[in-house]
């Protein structure tokens, strides 16, 4: 009778945490979108694109017709800057981006960074994300520009 009731047990729980992660799946593609301001743009000032750089070098952000603030911040027409390095595929639009090398956060509203990369071939995308790093919608992202470190 214990190991019927041990094995039970054991299956709730298994059942039980397959359930959890997909209502929580679930529930962060449900994130609701933040509406953009019509006619924002983000872009890169600095590097341009094409330019040949250092190992380490400086990345410029631009916003236009909407501000800058920090995540957690619940300001209309506001957002702040995510660089996407080297991705080939955009992240989902209906979720808080996730933070990794190749998608790096500026959670407190910076508008530069400094950046080290390995020498080849680079692209980089600016990509504004809302109080909860949700991409607005419609979308507000950069141009992807193409860089070689030496």
């Amino acid at each position: 009778m214990k190991t019927l009731f041990a094995k039970s047990a054991l299956a709730s729980l298994v059942l039980g945490s397959a359930l959890l992660g997909a209502t929580l799946t679930a529930q962060a593609a449900d994130v609701p979108r933040t509406a953009s301001p019509a006619g924002a743009e983000v872009y890169i000032i600095s590097p341009k694109d094409g330019a040949t750089l250092n190992g380490t070098f400086k990345v410029q952000f631009g916003l236009k017709g909407m501000g800058v603030a920090p995540a957690g911040v619940d300001v209309p027409d506001t957002g702040h800057h995510h660089l996407l390095i080297d991705v080939k595929e955009q992240p989902a639009m209906d979720a808080p981006l996730p933070a990794t090398d190749n998608i790096r956060h500026f959670g407190k509203g910076q508008t530069e960074t400094e950046l080290t990369l390995a020498p080849g071939q680079h692209t980089l995308q600016l990509l504004v994300g809302d109080k909860n790093h949700v991409p607005l919608n419609p979308v507000v992202e950069s141009q992807k520009i193409t860089v070689t470190v030496k």
